[in-house]
């Protein structure tokens, strides 16, 4: 099997606001980053948010820290933090941390 990279988007609802109105993480998988950032910018603008994710900034993060965070807030308030992370789809299987079965040996 081939080792593919994939990308974890994760917006977590944080803050004073999210106390509010409670609601669970989202979270989405793409196999593009470009994709992903294309849906993310395209989903910001839909809904009124400021573009604050681009591109080489998250390019740069993920190489840097693999990991790119962006908070968006309300006067002040934080309201949800967006998370990509990389993921390695069909990681290379090892002993997964299963040891060998030891084996009872026959007396003489």
């Amino acid at each position: 099997m081939t080792q593919q990279t994939i990308y974890e988007v994760r917006v977590l609802y944080i803050g004073t606001l999210g106390t509010l109105r409670q609601r669970e993480p989202f979270v989405v998988y793409f196999s593009n980053l470009k994709k992903t950032i294309e849906n993310l910018t395209a989903q910001l603008g839909l809904n009124g948010w400021p573009l604050k994710i681009n591109y080489s900034a998250v390019y740069r993060s993920l190489k840097a820290k693999e990991k790119y965070a962006c908070d968006f807030d309300v006067a002040g308030h934080k309201v949800f933090k967006i998370i990509i992370t990389p993921k390695i789809l069909n990681p290379t299987l090892i002993t997964l941390g299963i040891d060998e079965m030891p084996v009872i040996r026959s007396q003489k």
